[in-house]
């Protein structure tokens, strides 16, 4: 059963050309995208910051009014059945908003049961249940401002679940966690998954996505420029290899010539920590390595290594060519 239908779904802004001057422009920020999600399937929606995916949650989740185009949650429409919508998804946001830090994290549950309508003779239940999957459980009754950023954000999945909803969104969710916390993060969504929550994920880890999705829509310019599950997205990239060399000099001035290399399908450089890589995709079949360190005669090199393709290059790639 699809139970997100999405179809030409546009949004437009109106904005001020700068504070110093008087006008205005439009800013199509979503540009007539379809997709649809299946109950019980976790969906990803993956792009660049300013992409359009918090402003597809948005009109998603009845914040925001689409231009124009429809979009269905469980068979109700967006804009003629806001209501209806809301009682039945969750959303949860990247970041440390939306709890009272003064109060434990089993007094923010109990008061936003209240605030959702969850009846008084079961909130008990329901939180000792929802402490325990976010693994929240004999740590509910210390104050929130004494949490880590994980933990914190395992309490904002508690709070957008005491209602039960049938969708849940999740807007960058693991932004700004310790690799510790985002993997107890990942445990919670994957076990959301698994019984049975249908899952909208935002996220900019392509790892994260790799190992949660079951589908993926790509979304670069307010377009969605790919659609698949993540083996699919990466076959995208071919068979061919990807050679990294750390550099140490002007990369970004070698890259036409690494381009213009026989057998190579894209050159770009990428910032990890305080070094810069240069990641070469090479076509299928392609031996690339000994030209690419050629074309890079007379700037100082580090780590050489060569490695098959991953989600994060497929997602590269089509991004680069939206």
């Amino acid at each position: 059963m699809t139970v997100i239908e999405v179809s030409s779904l546009r949004r437009i802004y109106r904005t001020r050309i700068s504070p110093w001057r008087r006008g205005s422009r439009e800013v199509e920020a979503v540009r007539g995208i379809d997709f649809a999600v299946e109950r019980g399937e976790l969906f990803g929606l993956l792009g660049p910051n300013g992409a359009g995916k918090t402003t597809t949650i948005k009109m998603l989740i009845t914040l925001l009014l689409p231009t124009s185009g429809s979009a269905r949650v469980l068979g109700h429409d967006v804009v003629e059945d806001p209501r209806a919508v809301r009682r039945r998804v969750g959303y949860v946001f990247g970041g440390d908003r939306g709890l009272y830090e003064r109060l434990s994290g089993l007094d923010n549950l109990r008061y936003f049961a209240e605030l959702y309508g969850v009846p008084a003779r079961e909130q008990k239940a329901r939180i000792a249940e929802l402490l325990e999957l976010a693994g929240l459980a004999g740590r509910e009754k210390e104050r929130v401002e004494g949490y880590s950023r994980g933990m914190r954000q395992r309490l904002h999945i508690a709070r957008g679940l005491l209602h039960k909803p049938e969708v849940l969104f999740l807007d960058e969710p693991s932004i700004g966690i310790d690799p510790v916390g985002a993997r107890e993060l990942r445990t919670t969504v994957a076990d959301l998954r698994n019984a049975g929550t249908t899952v909208l994920l935002t996220t900019h880890y392509m790892f994260e996505a790799d190992e949660l999705c079951d589908r993926i829509a790509v979304i670069a310019d307010g377009r969605i420029v790919a659609e698949g599950t993540p083996a699919e997205l990466k076959s995208r990239v071919g068979e061919g290899s990807v050679v990294e060399v750390e550099v140490f000099g002007d990369a970004g001035s070698v890259l036409p010539a690494l381009r213009a290399l026989s057998g190579v399908r894209s050159a770009v450089v990428e910032e990890r920590g305080h070094s810069e890589v240069i990641v070469v995709r090479a076509e299928p079949g392609a031996e690339v390595t000994q030209g690419v360190l050629g074309a890079l005669d007379g700037i100082s090199l580090g780590r050489v290594a060569t490695r098959q393709p991953t989600l994060e290059d497929a997602y590269v790639e089509l991004v680069e060519s939206a």
